[in-house]
């Protein structure tokens, strides 16, 4: 596919705390959710500095020797400690499932060896990025229509901080292939200095991301999709070597409910607008995922119902 290029839409947070700009601000977010599924923030309350201080620990974290990093483990294939393969030479991430529990937060910097230092700042960290992740959530709830809705049970959020390592006979390949987020968004700190990051829009176009320090990316995903009664986009989007360096990322996905079916709410649901999807558990739906090897939406085109 040809690359093109296009500003990516922007969603200043202070917007909705003006009264005068507030309506017009819920209406752009919505808009921006359907129409790409993905957009940048700014002016969002997490100090530059703790930013700047996350990337450095999460690089160190990634330069540990592999020792250490295998120990990043969980009961799930791919939640843990994830190392360059044949298939995909150029990544590495470590993860931590569900960075809103403080426990499980202690015991990935176990796991790793932090020191207090690093301790102090991911647990910081986690904390302001759970605070954003959710507040975004309950803003495009409310930019649908829906002013005070509860989204049921626990939500998990994972992080997956990455390191990728392009050298030059890989400047042209893919970093990540092309792929939707499994969750319902994804807040990202991409890399301030190297680009790479490419975004499909609506004419199936890869629409090239640049570095834009002290901000943030977010990704919807196929819950997101599956929640708005196919309202909202799951964006697809890739990740190209474009230099030889090594390129860092911080993505903080929020996931599904645990405990509870993904379904969209009755107030989605008309005669105009029949019930697209089956009710699902979001585990399954990722498992099923990595299983089958399908990482752009398909599983979730196959729970359509028929009608």
């Amino acid at each position: 596919m040809e690359e093109v290029s296009s500003s990516l839409p922007v969603i200043d947070l202070r917007e909705f705390e003006d009264l005068d700009n507030s309506v017009k601000a819920y209406q752009k977010l919505r808009e921006t959710c359907e129409e790409w599924g993905c957009f940048r923030i700014i002016n969002h309350p997490i100090p530059l500095e703790l930013m700047s201080e996350m990337k450095a620990i999460v690089r160190s974290l990634l330069d540990l020797p592999a020792k250490i990093k295998n120990q990043n483990t969980n009961d799930t294939v791919g939640r843990g400690y994830v190392a360059p393969s044949p298939a995909n030479p150029l990544y590495e991430s470590l993860g931590l499932y569900d960075f809103g529990s403080t426990e499980a937060v202690r015991s990935f910097c176990d796991q790793l060896n932090a020191s207090p230092h690093q301790r102090e700042i991911i647990e910081k960290y986690a904390g302001a990025i759970h605070e954003l992740i959710k507040n975004i959530q309950q803003k495009l709830a409310k930019s649908m229509g829906l002013e005070a809705y509860s989204f049921k049970g626990h939500w998990p959020c994972q992080f997956k901080i990455i390191k990728y390592s392009f050298n030059p006979q890989q400047v042209g390949s893919l970093g990540v292939p092309t792929h939707t987020d499994n969750g319902f968004l994804t807040i990202l700190q991409d890399d301030e200095n190297v680009g790479g990051l490419e975004v499909m829009n609506k004419n199936g176009e890869f629409v090239p991301i640049d570095p834009s320090p002290g901000t943030f990316l977010v990704n919807l995903g196929d819950i997101a999709k599956a929640w708005s009664n196919g309202r909202l986009c799951n964006v697809m989007h890739r990740v190209l070597c474009k230099e030889a360096t090594i390129r860092i990322s911080i993505a903080s996905f929020l996931l599904g409910p645990k405990d509870e079916v993904v379904e969209a709410p009755q107030e989605f649901v008309d005669s105009e607008h029949p019930r697209l999807y089956a009710p699902f558990n979001h585990d399954d739906y990722w498992k099923e995922r990595l299983s089958k090897n399908l990482r752009a939406g398909e599983v979730l085109e196959l729970l359509r119902v028929n009608i």
